[in-house]
């Protein structure tokens, strides 16, 4: 059974910078999607970042556009989200996620999910 486990969240200021990854284990034999979304508290969970298998097909949410870059590592089976200019409003929990096929922006499309990384930036 495949796993999703996020890491790197943390505390940075705001302007500052942080590095998830998301390494998926498991049987991880066919191609897939993977997807970063986040939860901030009261709100609902919302799509930051998808990138499919061969990395030529990525989709940004517009509010991390420019500040956030998603990336994946086919060999360690691990996909990254550099955040950079974090902002106060960026504080959420960061949740993995990941699909056979392409790579959609509806959450629902998504059936295997990490536990989420907090990210919290103060301002």
């Amino acid at each position: 059974q495949v796993q999703l486990v996020e890491s790197g969240g943390g505390l940075v200021q705001a302007g500052g910078s942080l590095r998830l990854s998301c390494a998926a284990s498991g049987c991880t034999s066919i191609n897939y999607a993977l997807g970063w979304f986040r939860q901030a508290p009261g709100k609902e969970r919302e799509l930051v970042a998808t990138i499919n298998w061969s990395r030529n097909s990525i989709y940004y949410a517009e509010f991390v556009k420019g500040r956030f870059t998603i990336s994946r590592n086919n060999a360690k089976n691990t996909v990254y989200l550099e955040m950079n200019s974090l902002r106060p409003e960026d504080t959420a929990v960061y949740y993995c996620a990941a699909r056979p096929g392409q790579a959609l922006v509806q959450e629902e499309n998504y059936n295997l999910w990490g536990q989420g990384t907090q990210v919290t930036v103060s301002s």
